[in-house]
């Protein structure tokens, strides 16, 4: 896919990001590469069929939408045991530098396509995780506002040798006087040493003049878990990309998605999983509303390597249309060179079940209550399936407000 130059990005753009947060050396070449690279780089890829982009990312205006020297945001970052290390980058190099030069970039190539080049180049808020051997920690979490036209963040998870944490992240729109739309950018990176365990929820709840993109990856070592909850509620277009690569022997990965899309919402939600090693599991599970004339597209593929001996994957995703003029498409993927692999893949779907709904009228509840009762009882697999009761509850609580 083709992209276009944005006129106001120079490099003395990115040196005078850099130098305002007085950054190492090392990064600002990152950042200068990272600008480079759009010259040739392209947008992400999407899904196609003759004649038809299922989600167009060529229309959006980055010119318009790219103001990098007026970014801003409110961030509010907690962890509950002062052994882990959750700081700004900015808090973070003089004591940690080291351990960000050798991590950064090593998950997620910052040139991976234009957009994640763009974040790189230019982000200027985001958090830096750091979890020594050990350590077990279960309430981290980062809240944040968005309060400018574009906004990109950088997120890095470094765990070490059987170390575990959990961490719940959230974004937001903020009172801002911004008018028109707006760009927000996530990139988090997890890197998962021997035998450790990192779980990370993501919500994303931004006001519809706002088009998001997010690209999450982990890798594992030997025994290590990668867990990862992504739950989009917010945004004029959504394009969602989580991916783990199970490198270790014996690692696991989970990821769990929801999505609720109302009016003229796009949610474009990949979900991605690549055994490399033996003895690795992998569950990949997502469920989606829409109503009004919302529209979603789903991508899951889960790739067995030649190496990957005795792989356990699955895959399943079901959308739910409460509205004929909804949209929903997907399309899961094996992808197996491996024979001693036990996977599978489904998606559904379909609209709500007239039977149990005519039961649930039958008993004198309402067509709207009955509805909305069974909306709820349809997230209720996934929910389950989130272990964080605090993330289950915000959820829970934004699917009722998007019900009523």
């Amino acid at each position: 896919m083709s992209t276009q130059a944005i006129e106001s990005l120079s490099e003395d753009t990115v040196r005078r990001i850099a130098d305002e947060r007085d950054e190492p050396e090392w990064l600002l070449e990152t950042r200068l590469n990272a600008l480079a690279a759009l010259e040739t780089a392209d947008l992400p890829d999407v899904i196609q069929t003759p004649g038809r982009r299922w989600t167009d990312l060529e229309a959006l205006d980055f010119e318009a939408l790219v103001d990098p020297l007026n970014q801003s945001d409110a961030t509010e970052r907690t962890a509950g045991d002062d052994e882990v290390v959750v700081l700004p980058f900015t808090e973070a190099f003089d004591e940690y530098g080291d351990v960000i030069e050798a991590n950064f970039g090593s998950v997620l190539d910052p040139e991976h396509n234009y957009l994640t080049a763009l974040s790189v180049a230019l982000f200027t808020t985001g958090t830096f995780v750091y979890v020594p051997e050990g350590v077990d920690v279960e309430d981290v979490t980062v809240r944040a506002e968005m309060n400018s036209r574009s906004l990109f963040s950088q997120t890095l998870v470094v765990a070490e040798e059987s170390s575990s944490v959990t961490i719940l992240e959230s974004i937001e729109s903020g009172d801002s006087e911004v008018d028109g739309d707006r760009y927000f950018s996530n990139l988090v990176e997890i890197a998962a040493g021997e035998n450790a365990n990192v779980q990370f929820g993501s919500l994303q709840n931004l006001d519809d003049d706002s088009y998001t993109y997010s690209l999450k990856r982990g890798v594992t070592d030997a025994y290590a878990t990668v867990d990862w909850i992504e739950s989009n509620f917010g945004s004029k277009l959504t394009r969602s990309d989580v991916e783990t690569e199970l490198e270790g022997d014996g690692s696991e990965s989970q990821i769990v998605g929801t999505f609720f899309g109302t009016e003229d919402q796009h949610f474009d939600i990949n979900a991605r999983i690549w055994h490399r090693a033996e003895h690795t599991t992998a569950d990949l599970v997502t469920r989606g509303v829409l109503d009004d004339v919302a529209r979603s597209v789903y991508e899951g593929v889960q790739d067995v390597g030649e190496d990957a001996w005795n792989t356990s994957s699955y895959q399943r995703e079901n959308t739910l249309m409460l509205s004929d003029d909804a949209e929903a498409d997907a399309s899961p993927k094996l992808i197996i060179h491996n024979h001693d692999t036990e996977a599978s893949h489904s998606a559904t779907v379909g609209q709500v079940d007239a039977e149990d709904l005519f039961y649930l009228e039958s008993r004198t509840i309402g067509p709207r209550t009955a509805r909305n009762m069974l909306v709820e009882g349809f997230f209720v697999p996934v929910l389950e399936e989130i272990a964080v009761d605090e993330f289950r509850d915000d959820v829970e609580e934004l699917v009722l407000q998007r019900l009523q």
